[in-house]
């Protein structure tokens, strides 16, 4: 259920803004911590088979050319995991940011995982599988990065071993980029090793509405 959404609240998703394509890894990340927070901005279709990110006055907002961009009252922001924790400490600090130092950069840490370790282990077996042409797919390859990926979450199972969530005892920040690259993972049709720990992890995310909303979509 969606925490219910206070005047504050309310107020700023009137004045919030996300750019960006819903088949999106980094864009899912950002509108599914918007839902966590009871947030709806207004949603802009841009990026892949919609174009827009070469546009001057997108260009002017995001000079990646890339996608997810967030607006709120004027401020703009881009990076995706920089956008949910900019987003947990506005809305809802003690809750998707946990108000301990120690707690909050423990979740921090697990959010650069997933950008500097596990995103770069998984986008190539999600690449293979996805979006290569049979006449180029490379099956040698493609086994040695689905073990180096497998490798990659072993790691994700051991945190996972004595917590119920990436952060600790509940759902915070950490699992939200974390947990939509494990969505790709178990989407693909490969081997996926015994990780008795993340699959605990992973089905309980399963059942947050917010979850099968922004994240749960055919992988393209």
């Amino acid at each position: 259920m969606l925490p219910a959404q206070t005047p504050h609240t309310l107020m700023a998703s009137e004045l919030m803004k996300v750019w960006g394509r819903r088949n999106s890894i980094n864009v899912q990340k950002v509108l599914w911590c918007c839902r966590e927070l009871g947030l709806s901005p207004q949603h802009i279709f841009v990026g892949g088979e919609f174009g827009g990110t070469q546009e001057p006055d997108y260009v002017a907002m995001n000079p990646n050319r890339l996608v997810p961009t967030l607006e709120d009252d004027g401020f703009v922001l881009w990076e995706s995991n920089v956008i949910v924790r900019y987003l947990a400490q506005k809305f809802k600090v003690g809750g998707l940011c946990p108000q301990d130092i120690r707690s909050r950069f423990d979740c921090e840490r697990w959010m650069d995982w997933q950008a500097t370790t596990l995103w770069p282990a998984l986008r190539p077996v999600f690449i293979g599988i996805i979006r290569t042409p049979k006449e180029e797919f490379n099956s040698r390859t493609q086994k040695e990065d689905e073990a180096k990926c497998a490798a990659v979450l072993s790691l994700l199972d051991e945190r996972l071993s004595n917590r119920p969530f990436v952060g600790g005892d509940d759902f915070s920040m950490a699992d939200i980029p974390v947990g939509a690259s494990v969505y790709r993972w178990y989407a693909l049709d490969i081997t996926h090793p015994h990780l008795p720990s993340l699959r605990r992890w992973y089905d309980a995310l399963t059942e947050r509405p917010a979850f099968q909303s922004e994240v749960m979509l055919p992988l393209s």
